[in-house]
């Protein structure tokens, strides 16, 4: 069985995708989600420097737009997933899980990348109203390194599995929880504007919610495994309301990895830019191949390895 995953911000990576505008359908995908997304996606994915591509309103539809490119490329749309019947689950980390819907058929891929750049612009409008942050929690016992997160008055924002769990909050409670590691682990700021996944995005919650109420949806052509809390939704509606909410409350890729391995999940295809996911469920399930997209000449081999795990 074939897991495809969308990866999260923090993935991208200056000009990831200069090499796809080879392609006519890659650059005529490009220019549609560069109106539909309000992001100008043909100079972030090929000229814009790393500093540039951070931007949550940049950073957002520029994974989003790769997800869906390089997917595009390997056959995997809502038309042809299908024909794998069983044999394919679809699942996304934090705002990957859009273009995971949109695969799924939940929204077209125009209504997707609409819908990400209202959410990008929103959670950076919200991250700019206060100081906040996030760190990553490496090591340690998950009791102890949930009891220290909250002791610092932060919240667990990304459960991931594999030993890591991302604290988010005020600034002071990361300096707090920096200062005051659990035992066992280790505590490293991250490089991102404000608090994601916590009550500081409700802001952004609710602009993302006027929004979907004029997406039209549809039932999942594949099985699609929501970030919450690792269960399969059945309709349309329900993914989208479970994105909308996805913003102010934690992201547990743990719970995905666990339906993953309960499925009888064989390999994991991680969609352009992959490597993150790989590498927590390389850690995590013990024995389950990956494979991570970074180029157009992964693609001969993506094809076998789809072939492998479906067959």
């Amino acid at each position: 069985m074939l897991a495809i995953v969308c990866p999260g911000q923090g993935s991208q990576t200056p000009a990831m995708l200069q090499p796809w505008l080879e392609f006519d359908e890659a650059a005529e995908h490009l220019a549609r989600y560069t109106e539909a997304s309000g992001a100008d996606l043909q100079t972030h994915g090929t000229t814009s420097d790393e500093e540039t591509i951070r931007d949550t309103a940049v950073a957002q539809p520029l994974l989003a737009a790769g997800a869906l490119i390089s997917a595009g490329a390997l056959g995997l749309t809502p038309d042809k997933l299908p024909a794998y019947g069983d044999s394919v689950l679809l699942a996304g980390h934090s705002v990957g899980e859009i273009p995971a819907a949109a695969l799924a058929g939940v929204i077209s891929d125009t209504t997707a990348m609409e819908l990400i750049g209202i959410r990008g612009r929103a959670m950076a409008e919200a991250a700019a109203a206060e100081p906040t942050g996030m760190a990553a929690v490496l090591g340690g016992t998950e009791d102890d390194v949930l009891t220290a997160i909250e002791n610092a008055g932060l919240s667990p924002a990304n459960v991931n599995g594999a030993g890591q769990i991302v604290a988010a909050g005020s600034t002071e409670g990361i300096t707090t929880l920096s200062e005051n590691p659990p035992a066992k682990a280790r505590v490293i700021p991250l490089k991102v504007a404000g608090a994601f996944h916590t009550s500081y995005m409700a802001p952004a919650e609710g602009t993302l919610a006027q929004a979907a109420q004029r997406a039209e949806t549809a039932a999942p052509v594949v099985r699609l495994v929501s970030n919450r809390d690792g269960a399969a939704v059945s309709t349309g509606d329900e993914a989208l309301s479970r994105i909308v909410q996805q913003v102010t409350r934690p992201v547990r890729w743990d719970a995905c990895m666990q339906s993953m391995g309960e499925a009888g999940v064989t390999g994991v295809l991680e969609l352009l830019p992959g490597g993150t996911l790989s590498g927590l469920i390389k850690r995590s399930l013990k024995g389950t191949k990956t494979f991570a997209v970074k180029s157009p000449e992964d693609l001969s081999a993506a094809a076998e390895f789809i072939e492998e795990h479906t067959a």
